[in-house]
């Protein structure tokens, strides 16, 4: 773990535009400092960067009235993509987030606020 990522309380609450208001979410706080590798953070990052620039290819095959196919093609690799990067951040949850739960004693609470918001994201 590197310090220098402890501005961050959560890896999921950073918003990386100010501008964009519409991103409010009700997050709780955990038990614990969400504190992430300088790594990990810039890995996720550049996989939703990724995300975010094929969104922006199918808006524009959307606009040139490309065939559906193959816009519903692109959709479907995006929410793979999506997939791809939740499966890290979970990953990334339950081996770090979790396993400091666990050695400071409030596992509980942690294994609480997993399964809330695995209950929000799974369908």
């Amino acid at each position: 773990m590197n310090g220098t990522s402890n501005q961050n309380d959560h890896i999921l609450s950073k918003n990386t535009d100010a501008n964009n208001s519409e991103h409010n979410h009700n997050h709780t706080h955990s038990a614990h400092p969400h504190i992430h590798s300088e790594e990990s953070l810039r890995k996720i990052v550049n996989r939703l960067s990724r995300i975010e620039g094929h969104i922006r290819g199918i808006k524009t095959m959307v606009q040139q009235n490309s065939p559906c196919p193959d816009v519903l093609l692109q959709i479907a690799a995006v929410r793979g993509a999506v997939d791809r990067v939740a499966r890290i951040v979970l990953d990334e949850h339950l081996t770090e987030c979790v396993a400091r739960a666990a050695k400071n004693g409030n596992i509980d609470v942690e294994m609480e606020e997993l399964k809330a918001a695995l209950d929000r994201f799974l369908p």
